[in-house]
């Protein structure tokens, strides 16, 4: 039996039909319109099958239902136009048209609530909103837009264009949760100090990615009314400075996501602020659990002992591009208990001692991500196998390792769903044999510009029974 939206249904086979009765049965419930009719159910092996809740009939279809529908009757008894009649989409009940319409994408939508009042009103439901971000062009006035976004129940917003002032999104939609400006690159910190004018509690959510006019004094607004934000997106905003992030480590303490990609001017500074390593951020941003430092050119090793001596909660780490980050760094992160994630794409200054560094206490790993690191080897793999065993994803993508690194790997590593091993150049049809020997879990791999493998390698890689995504970059199979 399954149960939805004050609705009971009883599943039955055509195989199993022994009768067919109209039965009307209904419990009130509190959103729906005053219509009732009969309903025809089917029954299979004496078994009973019931709806309950009010009926709302579509008004572009059917005719109004006698009183005397509501009698239960025998199907045989029933003409068979009549028997149509009943069974009709319009018999719907509006809980379970806004249970289907749920399942329909924003598009399909919004036309399902242009066929009728029915449907309108049933597509109008919250739960069939629920989750669903509105992408708008901020273009001309339009009043019905943000009282229909809110009636409906959403309360994400993506702004693809901005050419109005984003105080009307607040002032419409004052419940606000999540609003994605990404890529509003005439948004600026006037248009910013003029949205955020008072105090949002709601809103959780941030993205401000590649907005490139806005500085540090937007911080200062978001710090001031956004108490509540969990997560800000600032990866291209390159004009925020490490007095930017004290202004985030001073006031935005829920915090626990967070993003500086290409922020050219953060360094060692900034984030010892947001750890809270100094005296000036005080508390900093503590319960920090995703931080993205990818392209940070200033960061060092320096960086790394902040994050480690303050960020205990920190789950996932992106490093990639970080040129000053070395294998002295690599200390203070294996002894991370909380990190989960350790990104070190394209570090060019990361070895093999780097990783046998990271493996010393790196039980806690689940995934790591050291591709295009030219001077990993066998040897890094070794360290991976005896000192990381919980490692389900690894990306050694470019790195110069062999088919010897690779049995190393996967006879510890039995547990492992994604292996990218792309452009790995030594790697032969003995190595993939040793993959599809081990590695029975796995499901994406990567053997992307592998020229020393053929198609005997490729159809003991295939055999394998998880197998999802095998990717070798003009062929790629799903």
């Amino acid at each position: 039996m399954c149960s939805a939206a004050g609705c009971e249904l009883i599943p039955m086979h055509a195989c199993m039909l022994i009768h067919r009765t109209c039965i009307v049965s209904y419990v009130p419930m509190r959103h729906s319109v005053q219509r009732e009719c009969g309903l025809c159910i089917d029954i299979a092996h004496g078994g009973r099958g019931f709806l309950h809740g009010k009926q709302h009939k579509c008004e572009a279809v059917g005719t109004r239902r006698s009183r005397r529908n509501r009698v239960s009757h025998s199907v045989d008894e029933m003409p068979f136009e009549k028997y149509q009649e009943e069974t009709h989409i319009s018999c719907l009940f509006p809980e379970v048209l806004a249970l289907i319409f749920g399942y329909l994408d924003v598009r399909d939508k919004g036309r399902a609530a242009q066929v009728c009042r029915a449907w309108r009103d049933a597509s109008y439901h919250r739960s069939v909103w629920r989750g669903v971000e509105a992408k708008l062009h901020l273009r001309r006035s339009n009043p019905s837009l943000f009282p229909s976004l809110v009636a409906r129940g959403i309360k994400r917003v993506q702004i693809l264009s901005l050419r109005r002032s984003l105080s009307h999104v607040m002032q419409g939609m004052p419940n606000i949760q999540s609003l994605n400006l990404s890529g509003c690159y005439n948004l600026t910190d006037v248009g910013l100090s003029h949205a955020f004018s008072k105090e949002i509690p709601t809103l959780t959510v941030l993205n401000l990615s590649l907005c490139k006019q806005i500085t540090d004094t937007s911080l200062w607004r978001i710090e001031q009314y956004l108490k509540q934000l969990e997560v800000l997106d600032l990866a291209g905003c390159s004009n925020i400075t490490n007095t930017g992030l004290l202004v985030i480590a001073r006031g935005l303490h829920k915090l626990k996501g967070l993003n500086l990609r290409s922020c050219r001017h953060i360094s060692d500074v900034g984030i010892g602020y947001l750890a809270g390593v100094s005296v000036e951020a005080a508390r900093g941003t503590r319960d920090l659990e995703l931080l993205v430092l990818q392209d940070c050119q200033k960061l060092s090793d320096t960086a790394l002992m902040s994050i480690a001596k303050g960020l205990h909660k920190l789950r996932s780490l992106n490093l990639s591009f970080c040129c000053g980050i070395t294998d002295t760094g690599m200390i203070s992160l294996s002894r991370m208990q909380s990190l989960r994630e350790l990104n070190l794409r394209s570090c060019d200054n990361i070895s093999d001692i780097g990783l046998a560094h990271l493996a010393e206490y790196g039980g806690h790993f689940a995934t790591l991500d050291a591709s295009f690191c030219d001077k990993i080897g066998d040897a890094a793999l070794s360290h991976i196998s005896q000192g990381m065993p919980n490692l389900k994803n690894v990306s050694l993508s470019s790195c110069h390792i062999t088919d010897e690194g690779v049995g190393r790997l996967v006879r510890s590593l039995h547990n492992m769903t994604t292996l990218n091993i792309g452009q790995c150049v030594r790697v032969t049809d003995k190595g993939l044999a040793l993959i599809a020997e081990h590695l029975k879990e796995l499901k994406c791999i990567d053997l992307y510009g592998c020229t020393m493998i053929t198609t005997v390698g490729l159809e003991r890689i295939m055999q394998l029974p998880c197998l999802t995504v095998l990717n070798l970059g003009l062929w790629h199979k799903r």
